[in-house]
């Protein structure tokens, strides 16, 4: 199946199965060759973007949100190849989506605070919001905590 095409059907399904295809989608696309705990911090990101508010009222228009993700990013016809990389990329979404769902004081956070992050082997030069301390580094992610208050 290709990106355009995954995409597509995310829209014909109800909530919340478009948002848990979405965030499988993202998962696989940035993370897929990282470990869980990587995977998990990506679909924290943009569980944490769909709370504040300024992304987009649902996952898919977070995950969608023009030059913020993998699914903007990538080609259209950028195929999803690697069943067990995107199984597992399923399950790692569901389960955080999850786990997010209780309330903040109970979630098992892998990158408290972070709203952004960059795989640094794909950068020539920072943007200019990968400024002071990230989070964390996971694998060859950093997580950064830009959140930009109005």
């Amino acid at each position: 199946m290709n990106l355009a095409t995954l995409l597509w059907l995310s829209q014909l399904l109800p909530q919340p199965y478009a948002d848990q295809a979405c965030l499988a989608t993202t998962v696989y696309l940035e993370a897929r060759n990282q470990s869980e705990l990587g995977q998990r911090a990506v679909a924290e990101v943009a569980l944490r973007r769909l709370d504040s508010g300024r992304w987009g009222e649902n996952l898919c228009a977070v995950v969608t949100a023009p030059k913020q993700f993998a699914p903007t990013l990538l080609p259209p016809d950028y195929g999803i190849k690697n069943l067990k990389a995107w199984n597992r990329a399923v399950a790692v979404a569901l389960r955080v989506e999850h786990d997010w769902n209780r309330p903040p004081p109970q979630r098992r956070l892998v990158v408290p605070g972070a709203d952004h992050f960059l795989v640094q082997a794909q950068l020539k030069s920072a943007p200019d919001w990968a400024q002071g301390v990230p989070v964390a580094t996971i694998g060859d992610h950093t997580f950064y905590s830009v959140a930009i208050r109005l």
